[in-house]
């Protein structure tokens, strides 16, 4: 098996401190390797990466444009937010629409990552809800999608009609039997499959035609990078500094995926050992390679050559891409 590459390195003044490494894929609208670091064949849990595959059924079976939904409703179901309110208000108003409540979803409750948020609750004296779980508006969708589908109310089972067209959209866009799956940190199914099908699979998004459930849901995502991710974050940040051409998606455990329409390209990066900052690094420096991100744009080099601080806020290293990548 190929090892994993050099993702990212941290230097501390003139010592190479310690390497990150990882596996990445980018892959063109026919399916086939342009470029890879690591093992393309891996099998790897896409982890939150995959919402935009999750969401296809929601818009291919009728049931979103039977319910009406906006860019910003397609955008939150593709999301990982940070629980701001800018987030939990939409989707509490989406889950009223379907004359639903908190209590449907099956998520579970998460403390905001949003400061204000979290501080608003705690002086308020309230507990987190399930809507301030970074996976609300993906399961909004996923309850819209099972209410068109006359489905019960555990949508998260993997044998619910839910999850078996989550899975159909899954194998078809990656071009794979999915070998299996886990269970995600929202209590949904996680299928598995190759890096290079994960990078086939937003290849596959990044080629699709206007109008298409797959063009519908990156034009969502590039149009509204806030609902995605939230302040402060890659996915958001990023997106805003390629003037949202490219559609970004992180995932648990060093996941990353970019969609380019304009390239027709599909890139899939994991962090070997499963640091943010790694899959972070890693697919900032891909993207510079390919020339869709400015390398000294301040949302980059918050990525690429960042300077780690000690708590004097003083510099005290850096975080470098690994060569290989740039």
């Amino acid at each position: 098996m190929t090892q994993a590459a050099p993702f990212a390195e941290i230097w501390r003044g003139p010592f190479l401190e310690s390497v990150h490494k990882g596996h990445a894929v980018i892959c063109d609208n026919t399916g086939q390797i342009v470029e890879a670091w690591g093992d393309p064949g891996r099998v790897i849990l896409p982890r939150s990466s995959s919402k935009m595959i999750q969401a296809l059924p929601l818009i291919e079976s009728g049931a979103a444009d039977a319910r009406g939904l906006t860019t910003e409703q397609l955008a939150l179901a593709c999301a990982s937010h940070n629980g701001a309110a800018i987030h939990t208000e939409r989707v509490n108003v989406w889950m009223s629409d379907l004359g639903l409540s908190d209590d449907d979803f099956r998520c579970g409750p998460q403390e905001p990552d949003d400061r204000p948020a979290r501080d608003a609750l705690i002086r308020a004296h309230e507990e987190p809800c399930q809507v301030h779980n970074n996976c609300s508006g993906k399961h909004a969708g996923f309850l819209t999608l099972s209410q068109h589908l006359g489905g019960d109310a555990e949508y998260i089972d993997p044998n619910h009609p839910v999850q078996k067209a989550c899975l159909e959209a899954f194998e078809r866009t990656t071009g794979e039997t999915s070998p299996g799956y886990g269970i995600d940190g929202c209590s949904a199914p996680n299928f598995a499959c190759s890096l290079h099908g994960m990078a086939r699979a937003m290849a596959h998004f990044a080629a699709a035609p206007d109008g298409s459930a797959e063009a519908r849901l990156h034009q969502a995502m590039r149009l509204h990078p806030d609902l995605v991710a939230g302040e402060g974050r890659a996915c958001t940040e990023l997106m805003r500094a390629m003037d949202g051409k490219v559609a970004l998606k992180t995932g648990a455990e060093g996941f990353f995926i970019a969609i380019l329409p304009e390239r027709k390209l599909g890139i899939a990066v994991k962090a070997a050992c499963g640091t943010t900052r790694a899959a972070e690094c890693a697919i900032a420096a891909l993207l510079v390679r390919l020339g869709a991100l400015d390398a000294n744009h301040p949302a980059t080099r918050k990525r690429l050559n960042a300077p780690i601080l000690n708590r004097r806020n003083i510099e005290t290293g850096t975080l470098r891409p690994a060569s290989g990548l740039l």
